[in-house]
């Protein structure tokens, strides 16, 4: 008799310790991330930087638009930019990284009229500490053999990337 009354009371107790692991995974998961200390890197110059003071981070992948390339070799230029930047931002900088992330890992596709272009835009990253990746191709489809296709700028701070990319229009 005693064991048709302990399983309703085991329901009971199995639900109530269900129901308070999912409310303490919704709570973990909704919380705002932790504040970090601001992430210092070096510019060309050997000077710190500071990166990230409060604001918001995003990635620029920014495509040469005299290139006239296809938009599926648009698309795995970027690709490949965006994953360089990946790599570079986690083996050096994996606290920018995970303050991206938080972000949700926003990227925006702009236009370069020319490889001149985004030279410059590279040293101007480069100068203020930014991380980038330039992309050249292997020319085994649409464009030549060594062409700069891509420029990723970042992740980081969207004030820092805005005042090096600000002026360029979306792709």
């Amino acid at each position: 008799m005693s064991l048709s009354y302990g399983l309703p009371c085991l329901g009971v107790v199995a639900g109530l310790g269900c129901g308070l692991f999912i409310g303490w995974h919704f709570r973990v998961r909704s919380e705002p991330a932790p504040e970090s200390q601001p992430i210092v890197v070096e510019n060309s110059n050997g000077d710190p930087s500071v990166m990230g003071e409060g604001g918001e981070f995003k990635m620029i992948l920014v495509v040469r638009n005299d290139l006239k390339m296809g938009k599926g070799k648009v698309a795995a230029q970027c690709s490949h930019a965006a994953v360089s930047a990946y790599k570079q931002v986690k083996r050096r900088h994996p606290e920018l990284l995970k303050r991206w992330e938080y972000c949700g890992q926003p990227k925006v596709v702009v236009k370069a009229p020319d490889e001149d272009t985004l030279i410059d835009l590279l040293s101007r990253a480069k100068e203020v500490g930014l991380l980038v990746s330039l992309i050249q191709d292997a020319g085994r489809t649409q464009i030549s053999p060594g062409s700069r296709t891509v420029l990723s700028i970042g992740p980081g701070p969207t004030d820092l990337i805005d005042s090096v990319t600000g002026d360029l229009k979306l792709y």
